[in-house]
């Protein structure tokens, strides 16, 4: 009941826009608000936003926890078509916390994405190892600044939704 509760105040607040895991929703939500970029609709498939030079992202993102720490990201589709120019992708912390945050280059994803026959897809790790390729800029500080800025719009979001919930109890 929680869970529902939490995911139903995300979406009234427009985190998140689906009844899926909220990782991938956050992942969006973090990197449209660090960067301004213009997030796509729901029925887009293969880009999740778009920026002012008309750069498509692609945004995945992965929530390492103790009881599983892969850095597997969500299926790449039809990867060899470019159907996105940039990879966007996040790790968080167990506790949803921005740890490391990357803009990866197309070109870079094929070279480092697996062939996955069963799904039809690409399997993509996100490992340390990913900061140091050539093209891949670190952009961990832009995410954690757009979290900090957003959890403060939160707060004070909370702080006059109780102050009313109060009043009108009144």
């Amino acid at each position: 009941m929680m869970h529902a509760a939490v995911s139903e105040e995300l979406r009234r607040r427009g985190v998140i826009r689906s009844s899926n895991n909220p990782v991938g929703d956050l992942a969006e939500h973090l990197f449209c608000r660090a960067f301004g970029w213009k997030q796509a609709p729901n029925s887009m498939r293969d880009a999740d936003a778009t920026d002012a030079a008309e750069v498509r992202y692609q945004i995945k993102g992965r929530r390492l926890t103790s009881h599983n720490n892969s850095r597997q990201l969500g299926a790449l589709r039809d990867l060899p078509t470019q159907a996105f120019d940039v990879l966007a992708a996040v790790l968080f912390q167990e506790d949803y916390r921005v740890l490391k945050a990357a803009l990866i280059p197309h070109v870079r994803v094929v070279e480092l994405a697996k062939r996955v026959e069963r799904t039809n897809s690409w399997r993509f790790l996100l490992r340390d190892a990913i900061w140091s390729v050539p093209g891949v800029r670190d952009v961990t500080a832009d995410l954690q600044r757009a979290e900090a800025s957003w959890a403060l719009v939160l707060t004070e979001d909370s702080k006059v939704s109780n102050s009313r919930s109060i009043t009108n109890r009144e």
